[in-house]
């Protein structure tokens, strides 16, 4: 609803101190206390009566009634109603038939299966994370480094002692510790706004202003993100607007008519998923959606949203036959509703929100996904880069041996690399449904899975792009995801597991560390092919620049087992190349072939540079070089015998060190090792 006519009562009708506007409906719409009671305003146009029924009243219909008003919105006050006070509206049809309905704005929930919902404030939490909202606002994320860790809340961890899970407060010193240490910089969660289906993930949402009860309550979500912030991890919240479920209690024919929902199942639903599409044509409808996403920033101070499924919103024959679609006035097949609607939310996150990010997972090639709404765009921040992940999967599914004939799976995003802003994912699509664990879908024997696991996962840093990987990917989880148990930890105790998970930390600090490997993610200059058409020994080499050209890295990436040495590669500049990283060091599980800490160039030509360097690249390996200003010093006594207690001794992390070479064994060359 706008400003304009959503109603005004002359008394405190809402916990929130700011003006009411149509993006921020929850201030009036839900339950809201007052002196005495609590207030209850519910959008039911078509109703022909509106009653809370709740605890207080004996869940008896008629008791205490909400009066109607020329908007469409009912409301009242309901003496004696207090925080924790469970409760539903009971909508009497046109037709004469009675619903009990949830609150569509309710902010806390009932534990599923039950399903009321229930009386809560939001204003009484203390926030302590004013130092990371002011830094948030002042950031540029475009060019600063965001690595992502999506997580399942139900699945991540279990507590062992009969729960079934974890609270939010306690989940939120456990992530933000392994979080910490692993070096992202965000977190996503799969959607926990209510649902009443744990095998839905989150993703068939009844309650779009309720953090699932599942973890405890609104509070306990607030003081998760609090405590994330505090230790400086951004929150992204999975969020889903392009369908809902049919669940009786829920948004399903709310009043008695499709409010919420198309009339006509060719536009209203979802053949994939057995659920409902928003009419999104309808003001009070897109705005309730848009409202819902200023919540989480406003009310949990949410650091973004990830938006599910945009394709099925953009598109009216999304998974449609002919004839069970009905084209847009203009004949085609674009849904121009949901067009709007999405630059709308964009457009409002922006605006009132600086340094919250939006991000599509959109799988087509619809243009524009992540450009302004100035300028045609449909304004997302950062759209999910699905081709890069089919290519990559595809690619790094197949026998090396035949690898060399179709290196265009890895080069051909060069073409369209930095038409977006792309986010690179490695979700948790990609492991369910007979699909796998990532490790499993390697090619190989069991080394080289491993191998493999690492090459894919340091390529994915290498590139342009922001990053984002589920959960489990980082100990190398040979099961598919399971959302009923807990990840497989105990895995952490063998070392190729855990080699995985210490590549990780140290690729996300030299991500971090590294302007040449973020700050240019979307634009061309911050990427150049130095060798892509290798197809005898199956290599690519390619450079990460800053914008600017300030600062520069080389990437090398051997795609199969057989190490390649003496390989001659073009560098842009003389000096000593040092070994920012490698993947296949022994630390990690490789084999530990390496370059003695990095190599001199030579004033030989060799791909269009005047100078080159000759170095090993490691069996289904990546290394990552950088020219230092005072190569000399990499020579020093000390500086080798920080290389070597590197090689003997890991842990002194010398892959994100600024005072040693590289990570690599010193050794020039190595067997690859089978399993």
């Amino acid at each position: 609803m706008s400003a304009a006519v959503i109603p005004r009562h002359p008394g405190p009708v809402s916990t929130f101190d700011q003006p009411v506007t149509g993006s921020s409906l929850y201030r009036f719409w839900g339950a809201h206390l007052v002196s005495g009671g609590v207030r209850f305003s519910v959008w039911a146009p078509n109703a022909r009566e509106v009653s809370v029924i709740s605890d207080g009243n004996g869940w008896t219909a008629g008791r205490d009634w909400l009066t109607s008003s020329d908007t469409g919105v009912w409301s009242g006050v309901i003496k004696g109603a207090i925080p924790g006070t469970r409760y539903k509206y009971a909508i009497r049809t046109q037709s004469g038939h009675l619903l009990e309905k949830a609150d569509p704005v309710g902010f806390y929930s009932e534990l599923r299966p039950q399903t009321a919902s229930v009386v809560w404030s939001l204003r009484d939490f203390e926030w302590r994370d004013q130092e990371w909202m002011k830094k948030r606002a002042e950031t540029d994320w475009l060019h600063s480094p965001v690595s992502i860790y999506e997580v399942h809340l139900g699945s991540w961890k279990r507590p062992g002692d009969g729960r079934t899970y974890l609270n939010y407060r306690e989940l939120a010193h456990k992530l933000a510790e392994y979080a910490a240490e692993m070096g992202y910089t965000h977190i996503q969660l799969l959607p926990i706004t209510e649902h009443p289906f744990d095998g839905s993930w989150g993703y068939q949402t009844t309650g779009y202003f309720a953090p699932t009860s599942r973890f405890g309550s609104p509070h306990d979500f607030q003081y998760f993100v609090d405590y994330m912030h505090q230790q400086g991890i951004g929150v992204l919240l999975d969020w889903v607007p392009g369908h809902f479920p049919t669940d009786g209690h829920g948004l399903a024919m709310f009043d008695g008519t499709c409010l919420y929902e198309h009339a006509d199942p060719r536009l209203g639903y979802h053949p994939d998923w057995n659920t409902l599409i928003f009419n999104y044509g309808r003001r009070e409808t897109s705005e309730f959606l848009v409202s819902s996403a200023r919540f989480w920033c406003d009310v949990y101070h949410i650091d973004g949203i990830r938006v599910d499924a945009v394709a099925s919103m953009l598109y009216l024959d999304y998974s449609r036959d002919s004839g069970q679609w009905i084209p847009n006035q203009h004949g085609g097949r674009e849904n121009l509703e949901a067009i709007a609607f999405l630059r709308s939310l964009n457009t409002t996150l922006h605006a009132e929100f600086p340094g919250v990010l939006s991000i599509a997972e959109e799988s087509t090639a619809w243009p524009g996904v992540s450009r302004p709404v100035y300028a045609g765009g449909l304004g997302f921040t950062m759209k999910w880069d699905m081709g890069w992940m089919n290519d990559t999967l595809r690619f790094m599914r197949r026998d090396p041996i035949y690898r060399r004939f179709h290196l265009n799976d890895l080069t051909f995003r060069s073409v369209y690399a930095f038409s977006e802003n792309f986010v690179l994912p490695l979700s948790h699509d990609e492991v369910v449904h007979g699909k796998r664990s990532l490790l499993s879908q390697m090619a190989g024997d069991e080394w080289q899975k491993f191998a493999n696991l690492r090459l894919m996962l340091s390529m994915q840093y290498a590139t342009p792009g922001k990053k984002l990987q589920f959960m489990g990917t980082e100990i190398g989880q040979w099961s598919e995801w399971n959302h009923d148990v807990e990840l497989d930890w105990v895995l952490r105790t063998f070392p190729r597991h855990e080699g995985v998970r210490r590549m990780l930390c140290d690729l996300n600090r030299v991500y971090v560390r590294e302007p040449a490997l973020h700050e240019g993610d979307h634009v061309s200059e911050g990427f150049g092919w130095i060798v892509g058409d290798d197809t005898t020994n199956c290599v690519t080499v390619f450079l990460r620049h800053t914008p600017d050209h300030r600062e520069t890295v080389v990437v090398v990436c051997n795609l199969t087992p057989i190490p390649r040495g003496d390989y001659q590669i073009g560098v842009p500049e003389a000096g000593f190349y040092r070994e920012l990283f490698n993947s296949d060091a022994e630390w990690y599980g490789g084999s530990g072939t390496g370059n003695q800490g990095g190599q001199y160039s030579k004033a030989v030509p060799s791909h269009g540079c005047q100078n080159s360097i000759r170095i090993i690249a490691p069996p289904l390996g990546v290394c990552i070089f950088k020219a230092i200003t005072a190569p000399l010093a990499a020579e020093s006594p000390t500086a080798q015998a920080e290389v070597g207690a590197a090689t003997i001794n890991p842990t002194a992390s010398a892959a994100v060190s600024n005072d040693a070479p590289g990570t690599g064994s010193v050794k020039k060359t190595s067997k690859p090792k089978s399993s």
